[in-house]
């Protein structure tokens, strides 16, 4: 009896960076499929390298809808989802392999190893962060959440053992550009809830956020760059409140 099918399904825009040692991670697979928003730094091209598959789409709906895109291409009787600054590692390919050979559930949760400024964030609520990625395809779906889009399916996921790696932020110009762009869809999704913003919610949110990451959640053991981490929590916590306070 032959193995189960699986498909590599991942969104991209200006990936060139990071994308080939992605794809190349998990070119075992039996399909990869990548669908891109309008990337201009050869993103396309080196995904064209490993995979027919390759869509680029005219528009942004958001994460969620956008991986959803992906998802209804898939052709595989499984599903792994990555994302272009994650990486396979062929413990976890071997690990994969394993499961679908024998599958004890339907959707499966991989722990994923986090890297901050360069370090392996192993406190502060980033570890071992266990994400549902693997799943048999037509059990679950992504959200319609623009950011933070989450797996939807019915059931409790199992876990498997190996992590996957993920080159979170790499350095600080990419640590406040996505805080500004988090902070942005996040006061976007208050205001669809019908909530408002303050500025004494700003600066309680802030607090809140470094003292559960720094000290409840024991970043301070991530040594500067669990400080700094928390910093950055707090300022994402304050100014997410802050735009929708100004919000129309």
């Amino acid at each position: 009896m032959s193995l189960p099918t699986l498909s590599v399904i991942l969104i991209t825009r200006n990936e060139a960076g990071r994308l080939r040692a992605t794809l190349e991670a998990v070119a075992w697979a039996d399909e990869i499929i990548v669908v891109d928003s309008g990337s201009t730094d050869g993103t396309v091209e080196i995904a064209r390298e490993f995979t027919d598959k390759m869509i680029v789409t005219e528009d942004w709906p958001g994460f969620g809808p956008q991986k959803n895109r992906a998802l209804d291409l898939a052709t595989g009787d499984w599903v792994l989802s990555i994302d272009a600054d994650e990486r396979v590692t062929p413990a976890l390919a071997d690990e994969i392999r394993a499961t679908l050979a024998a599958p004890r559930a339907d959707v499966y949760a991989l722990p994923r190893l986090s890297s901050f400024l360069g370090r392996p964030m192993r406190h502060g609520g980033w570890w071992p962060d266990p994400i549902p990625r693997l799943f048999r395809r037509g059990t679950a779906h992504f959200s319609d959440d623009p950011v933070h889009e989450r797996l939807v399916f019915t059931g409790k996921p199992l876990r498997l053992c190996t992590p996957l790696e993920h080159d979170s932020i790499r350095d600080l110009e990419q640590m406040m550009d996505k805080m500004n762009r988090y902070t942005t869809a996040g006061a976007g999704r208050m205001a669809k809830a019908g909530r408002r913003g303050s500025l004494g919610g700003a600066i309680g949110h802030g607090m809140w956020a470094f003292i559960r990451v720094y000290l409840l959640k024991r970043g301070f053991m991530d040594g500067a760059e669990g400080f700094i981490m928390a910093v950055s929590s707090a300022e994402s916590a304050y100014y997410k409140q802050l735009k929708r306070m100004y919000q129309p």
